[in-house]
């Protein structure tokens, strides 16, 4: 027969749906995007490059990867997409070639009490199957070893509305492992009554010492003075037994007061819902300093902060019981897995081995089960979601990244691209977004957004391959190969902090002096002790700044100018100048836009759709009223303020008619952290990472310190912004402040004065003090991992 093929036949290995190779993205604008057109190859690494707040999460997450999840999303029924989060179309013209997305984002776990990292893994799901088939005693089923589930016992009677009704007996009962002391949490909170008043006084004499609670008038001191239950003219130490139970544990009843009916509870219930209930990072300074003075949580006594009932402890499969397994480190329990052998339930150990095994391979084996989810940093708690995505048999699937290897050591960095180039390699796309030289050097293709930030960003300045980036005149390409060099001559210390047998954690008694009145590194590999070291030991005075990694919360109604203090002077500056009430002239109080309330839009909730937001007709998206934008300030109305850029605010603040020291203060703040570019009223959820990050540096300088304690200050920074970082810590030394930095940049430790490295290695291989002295010495040196990577970064 003739093999001549038909006209128009696919030749072999040219199939068309092989002709799908790329991810077309055109005319993207969300947030700063402007207009952006990118075509991205499938089954690639790409990385995308450029400053702090030049759109690189616009196009990745809020673009590429919302759509993808939008599409998905709509693949389900009505029903279930009423239980899932509505997702807005992005704003972009095509988004053509997407696959399925899978988001591994830096966001941190969730800080429930209740929430470890056994929890958040499924690892613990799986050892309580575990425990509850080959635990001696046995003592139930699963649920009997989740400190999560409390016991329950009902009986009575129940009525069963099927064909004629009729009662019916019931029993129910479940065994959980809860300890019913601490209800699962492992710690126990006490209130020093001490801190809430002075009981040498009566309450006519103003016994509160709570935050607010000093004014007689105040409504909250009468109900107490006026109710009946107390003498309020009597030292609070003479009160007898009742009125002392009255006074601190009262029900809540109702009571006249002035010929207003208030409710009176007593005080311990009344302190726990007004101050413990709320998040402590959302506290005004002053009430978070009294919540931290007067609650004292201390290690449950009945579970030793187990979280688990003495059913769950006395269970033991050899001798080792549900509560050793997760205080172990996943390294040293994944070896005693491997040494069970046990055909019942041979499938549940090989799923278990695999997930812990996966822990030691991401760098993750030093920590253990029972740590909650909330202490871990940014770095740490993306790793761990990874986990669930490394033994995937998924391909042709998008993994999205957002900056992987923060909190990476340089010596773990290595680790964390192997396990990106094998997830490629498995058919997948992979986007992250990235700054270190190191990760960006692995990358097939490179998108390189700027050339600003904020405003001046938006736009895609480069596309191609690593090399090619070297010789662009991009900013990315002319900081890619920059080197910071030792310096010379290092300060000399003023003093010493010195801290003594340290044993937070893993620490291992360390004993050390900080050098104040420098610039002192702590580095070393992710989980040898650096936080504990410096966190735990530092006392948190009134002397301390402490920087760390937590976010920054705020709503859309946050803005620069709310969450760094700034809109204070300037309201008092236009009340001034107008000689009207300074709460005019805030969006979240009387100055409000009556229709949108002061935000600007008019969301509409369209059930499982996605949700719709128009601009207020009223006040065209000002979020004022009319009337308030009549008054005027230096020839500006306040939405013409919150309109301006810092480094715009900082110039009309600083001289002429509208000249305001408070506000120029905190705007020269704000540029010194390099977020000249950011607008005054721009909402905190549109920020990126770094950009929170360097917000929170510029708040923090204005307090008053003599130690700056900073937690990687160089997440989410571009390598041209670390420059600006150093030169910032730099005249803080200079200015008198002592700044210690936890960091694992090679260009802030061969900046430093003094460098204390930690290790040799993490968890229980770590905690030790390996190296103090300059970093000329450490490099000299290279007697520990640090040495050998700073020495090959500053080419010695």
């Amino acid at each position: 027969m003739s093999s001549a093929k038909r006209p128009g036949t696919p030749q072999p290995g040219s199939h068309v749906a092989d002709s799908h190779d790329l991810i077309r993205v055109h005319g993207a604008r969300e947030n700063n995007l402007k207009d952006v057109s990118i075509d991205l190859p499938k089954r690639r690494l790409t990385v995308f490059t450029g400053v702090s707040g030049s759109g690189k999460s616009s196009l990745v997450f809020n673009t590429i990867a919302a759509e993808s999840q939008r599409l998905i999303n709509e693949t389900y029924s009505a029903f279930v997409q009423g239980f899932m989060p509505t997702l807005a179309r992005p704003e972009v013209d095509v988004l053509d070639g997407l696959t399925t997305a899978i988001i591994v984002d830096q966001q941190r776990m969730g800080a429930d009490p209740r929430s470890t990292v056994g929890t958040a893994t499924d690892v613990n799901a799986m050892l309580r199957i575990l425990f509850s088939r080959l635990g001696d005693p046995h003592i139930g089923p699963p649920s009997a070893y989740s400190f999560n589930t409390a016991s329950v016992r009902a009986s009575g009677a129940i009525t069963v509305e099927r064909g004629s009704k009729k009662a019916v007996k019931a029993t129910f009962q479940r065994t959980g492992g809860m300890c019913t002391n601490c209800e699962g949490r492992g710690t126990v909170s006490d209130i020093d009554l001490t801190q809430l008043y002075d009981d040498s006084k009566s309450l006519a004499e103003g016994a509160f010492t709570i935050p607010g609670w000093k004014s007689d008038s105040q409504w909250t001191v009468q109900v107490y003075a006026q109710s009946g239950f107390v003498d309020p003219d009597k030292p609070i130490r003479e009160y007898t037994d009742q009125e002392l139970r009255d006074f601190l544990y009262g029900e809540p009843v109702k009571v006249k007061v002035n010929g207003v009916n208030l409710t009176y509870e007593g005080l311990i219930p009344k302190i726990q819902k007004s101050f413990l209930s709320k998040d402590k990072e959302a506290m005004q300074p002053h009430i978070r300093a009294f919540v931290e003075r007067a609650v004292t949580f201390t290690t449950c006594p009945e579970c030793e902060g187990t979280r688990l009932s003495e059913g769950a402890r006395s269970s033991r499969i050899g001798k080792i019981s549900i509560a050793d397994a997760c205080a172990m480190e996943i390294r040293d329990l994944a070896d005693w897995v491997r040494e069970l052998d046990e055909p019942s339930v041979a499938p549940l150990l090989t799923a278990l081995r695999d997930t812990l095994d996966s822990f030691v391979e991401i760098g993750l084996g030093y920590l253990s089960l029972d740590r909650p989810a909330g202490t871990l940093s940014g770095g740490e708690a993306q790793r761990v979601k990874m986990i669930r995505h490394l033994g995937s048999s998924l391909t042709d699937t998008t993994y999205v990244f957002d900056e992987p290897t923060v909190g990476l050591h340089p010596h773990d960095i290595q680790r964390m691209n192997d396990l990106l180039l094998r997830l490629r390699d498995k058919g997948n796309t992979i986007l992250v977004v990235e700054h270190k030289p190191e990760a960006i050097a692995i990358a097939d293709h490179v998108v390189d957004l700027g050339p600003g930030a904020g405003t001046q960003g938006g736009t895609v300045c480069f596309e191609g391959t690593v090399a090619e980036l070297r010789g662009s005149d991009t900013v990315t390409g002319r900081h890619l190969d920059d080197r910071a060099v030792l310096k010379e001559s290092v300060r000399k210390p003023t003093g010493a902090l010195e801290i003594r047998d340290a044993r937070t954690h893993n620490l291992q008694g360390v004993d050390v002096d900080v050098p104040l009145g420098v610039l002192c590194v702590v580095t070393g590999v992710a989980g040898s002790g650096k936080s504990s070291l410096i966190h735990g030991s530092v006392p948190a005075g009134a002397d301390v700044v402490s920087v760390d990694q937590s976010p920054i919360k705020g709503s859309r109604r946050s803005n620069p100018a709310t969450y760094t203090g700034l809109l204070d002077p300037i309201r008092k500056a236009f009340a001034k100048a107008n000689g009207v009430k300074p709460a005019l002239f805030s969006a979240n109080s009387e100055g409000a836009c009556p229709t949108c309330n002061g935000a600007g839009v008019i969301y509409t909730d369209l059930a499982m759709m996605a949700g719709v937001a128009t601009p207020c007709e009223d006040c065209e998206g000002k979020r004022f009223q009319p009337a308030v934008l009549e008054y005027r300030f230096g020839g500006r109305d306040i939405s013409e303020v919150l309109a301006m850029s810092v480094d715009r605010a900082e110039e009309f603040f600083g001289a002429g008619e509208a000249r305001t020291p408070a506000a120029h203060k905190i705007l020269q703040r704000l540029s010194d952290v390099g977020l000249g570019y950011l607008t005054l009223g721009q909402p905190l959820t549109t920020l990126s990472g770094g950009e929170r990050q360097r917000l929170k540096l510029a708040t923090h300088m204005g307090e008053k310190g003599g130690v700056y304690v900073l937690d990687e200050p160089t997440t989410g920074l571009h390598l041209a912004d670390v420059e600006q970082l150093l030169g910032l810590l730099d005249r803080l030394v200079d200015a008198g402040k002592s700044v210690i930095v936890i960091e694992h940049h090679q260009a802030v430790m061969a900046h430093a004065d003094w460098i204390i490295d930690l290790g040799p290695g993490a968890g229980h291989d770590g905690g030790r003090i390996v190296f103090e002295g300059t970093p000329a010495d450490l490099v000299a040196d290279r007697s520990t991992l640090t040495g050998e990577h700073l020495a090959a970064y500053v080419g010695a």
